[in-house]
């Protein structure tokens, strides 16, 4: 019985260990949306935008004077990549079909046309869009993935706002507006309770748009939020 315990324990913990989950969200200057990333067999980041293509994938490398700091670009995957091949459906053909344990799908050439081509499911974790149903500016976006909903400020919002991501799971995220001062308007202003300060046009000169309080990286609600 005990054997058979910790034969299920490992097997769950591998499963676990190999799983696909939504593990970093990123943004360019503090402001705008660059991507999702989901992780797969424990190190491997699959970038997806937010309309559903996947971007690259690869592993991150730290430095070696601040393990704090990753550099952006991705380190080349070593292991199995596999694509669809002519034989697949004409949306699928010639796209990445799985990176090392995780399996890709697409949606077929029968769905919406906010869905045709793209990513349906990554591993475990489902991808849904808005429809042409909802406002201009989220139609076509990544709605959910798994179990996070994600939502988009829309184009009646204020000029400085619309388009970005405003809630990812239970996770909600603000930005400074159009009325704030120029080198700041647009930049993350709160993700969940973190708050973020960048230094104004009013700072000391070479300061300006730079981030003042809050970190570069920061786990909230189990998923990274990166600001480069």
């Amino acid at each position: 019985m005990k054997k058979i315990i910790l034969f299920l324990s490992i097997s769950l913990n591998q499963f676990i260990s190999n799983g696909q989950e939504l593990a970093q969200v990123t943004f360019s200057g503090g402001s705008n949306f660059s991507y999702f990333s989901l992780i797969t067999d424990r190190t491997v980041l699959i970038r997806i935008s937010d309309n559903g293509t996947v971007l690259e994938w690869g592993t991150e490398e730290s430095s070696f004077r601040n393990s704090n700091y990753y550099s952006p670009k991705l380190q080349p995957y070593p292991g199995r990549v596999e694509y669809y091949t002519r034989n697949a459906d004409s949306l699928s053909r010639g796209k990445v079909k799985s990176i090392g344990s995780a399996v890709i799908t697409y949606y077929d050439y029968y769905e919406s046309e906010e869905r045709k081509g793209k990513i349906r499911s990554i591993g475990s974790q489902f991808f849904d869009y808005y429809n042409n149903f909802y406002d201009k500016l989220l139609r076509g976006k990544i709605k959910s993935i798994g179990n996070s909903l994600i939502d988009y400020y829309p184009s009646f919002d204020n000029e400085a706002v619309r388009g970005k991501p405003k809630t990812i799971g239970s996770t909600s995220i603000t930005y400074y507006s159009s009325f704030d001062d120029r080198l700041i308007r647009g930049k993350v202003k709160s993700i969940g309770t973190q708050q973020y300060q960048w230094y104004t046009s009013v700072d000391r000169v070479g300061y300006g748009g730079g981030l003042k309080t809050g970190s570069f990286r920061q786990n909230i609600g189990g998923v990274t939020y990166i600001l480069q």
